[in-house]
């Protein structure tokens, strides 16, 4: 692989990783400060989806900026954008769940390629 495709895999890590933190921090400082009350989407009460959320936006996407398990990383904030996407707003207009699918595309591809060399474990693919 060229070192393009690299650089192309980190700035892809990097961008929506990043972003991806700025939904996932304030949801962990809310963690952290105790306040629990939070959208139950699938069920299972307000604590284990604050939880959940929690680690695919905030916890999972810092993996990836570094590129530790990228590929695993990956899985869980893709399954809360499609938690997002077609349960949130499920019954909204594309354009209300259009950030999601985009999100749920981005780390579903880097679920597919992984880290690539620039990289904390330098996974190739």
């Amino acid at each position: 692989m060229t070192s393009t495709y690299h650089i192309g895999l980190l700035l892809s890590r990097l961008g929506f990783s990043g972003l991806m933190l700025t939904h996932g921090i304030p949801k962990l400082m809310k963690l952290v400060q105790g306040n629990f009350e939070f959208s139950d989407p699938l069920g299972i009460g307000a604590l284990p989806s604050l939880l959940l959320v929690v680690i695919g936006e905030a916890i999972c996407p810092l993996l990836i900026i570094i590129g530790y398990k990228t590929r695993l990383a990956a899985i869980p904030p893709a399954i809360t954008m499609a938690v997002a996407a077609f349960i949130v707003h499920g019954s909204d207009p594309i354009g209300s769940k259009e950030k999601a699918l985009l999100y749920l595309f981005a780390f579903s591809i880097m679920a597919l390629t992984g880290a690539g060399k620039y990289a904390v474990d330098r996974n190739r693919h």
